[in-house]
């Protein structure tokens, strides 16, 4: 199917590595022109040379970095705020108040200032797309980093508030509730819980036990970025006139034990 993406621009944000970087691929591999942001140098150019695209080099936790880093993307069609931190490890217990307000500066306010600074040209053009990366936790939080899943239920609720903003402008506004997803660091984080608790030391066996256990899914694994990417591909063409204000959950069907 032609996406209909060719000569179209796009900023991702946290794209040096893991999904941001697969999204940049499936993007530039549709004709887009893209820009990989980044805030380490060397792996943000790196991945921005794999995909042909711009490097942009950023702290979007301060109004001053993303203030920049939209001034050196320039006029783009297609925003896709993948970038944010979460801890898997955290728990009520371990978080100060400090703790909280990082995370939603960078989950929240991050691709706030981004929507300020480059919106209103697409606004102005008629034609737009803004994408919000968040998680399931959003809708289904549970005892352990109350304050990722607390960020993120912000971030598919800005995705909502501003699609009503933008009606009638051909701009649109759309989040992913994505679940378990298989970046490099996943995959480390639980080759050391497989270690920890006997499932095995081959990849294959860690999965294979993990995935019921960490991450329980109708589908029986974890999700690769590249279906990820493939959702934002969708999202971010004209085929996807007719959705906005909606946030797709992929999750493989995602339950609770």
């Amino acid at each position: 199917m032609d996406l209909q993406l060719a000569g179209k621009r796009a900023l991702v944000t946290g794209a040096s590595g893991g999904l941001g970087a697969e999204i940049a691929a499936i993007l530039a591999a549709e004709g887009v022109a893209v820009v990989v942001h980044g805030r380490d140098r060397a792996r943000t150019e790196q991945t921005a040379q794999k995909v042909g695209g711009q490097a942009v080099i950023g702290d979007l936790t301060t109004d001053d970095g993303a203030e920049a880093v939209a001034a050196q993307a320039g006029e783009v069609d297609i925003l896709v705020n993948n970038a944010g931190t979460y801890d898997p490890t955290s728990r009520w217990s371990d978080l100060d108040a400090d703790a909280w307000a990082d995370m939603f500066n960078l989950n929240v306010l991050s691709s706030v200032r981004l929507i300020r600074h480059l919106v209103p040209a697409m606004r102005a053009k008629g034609w737009g797309r803004v994408i919000q990366i968040g998680s399931v936790t959003g809708e289904s939080p549970s005892a352990g980093q109350p304050h990722y899943a607390a960020s993120n239920a912000a971030r598919l609720n800005l995705a909502r508030s501003l699609s009503r903003d933008l009606k009638h402008t051909g701009v649109t506004s759309n989040a992913i509730a994505a679940g378990a997803i298989l970046v490099p660091t996943t995959r480390e984080h639980l080759m050391e819980l497989g270690r920890e608790n006997g499932w095995g030391e081959t990849w294959e066996e860690v999965e294979r036990n993990a995935t019921p256990i960490r991450a329980g899914t109708d589908v029986g694994r974890i999700g690769n970025p590249r279906e990820y990417a493939d959702l934002v591909a969708y999202l971010a063409s004209p085929i996807s006139d007719y959705m906005t204000g909606a946030t797709l959950r992929m999750d493989g069907g995602r339950y609770d034990r």
